[in-house]
């Protein structure tokens, strides 16, 4: 698979990462319980790793920036 490729199924995987975040905010209740505090927990963790995988694909592939907390 080219980086490009690579780089392209990394952010679709990363858009639905966090899409998974929006819809158990669409259904969570008012006050949220342990329940949903724990699939909160395992969801966020998925969305950071993936997340992370979405940015050494796209760093592969030449689309790098510096952080912004980076000096110039």
């Amino acid at each position: 698979m080219s980086d490009h490729e690579n780089a392209r199924r990394a952010a679709a995987a990363h858009t639905e990462a966090s899409r998974e975040i929006e819809a158990f905010l669409r259904r969570v209740p008012e006050l949220p319980e342990p329940q949903h505090i724990i699939e909160f927990a395992a969801l966020l963790a998925r969305e950071e790793e993936v997340r992370a995988e979405r940015q050494d694909a796209l760093d592969a592939f030449g689309l790098s920036t510096p952080s912004i907390d980076e000096e110039p």
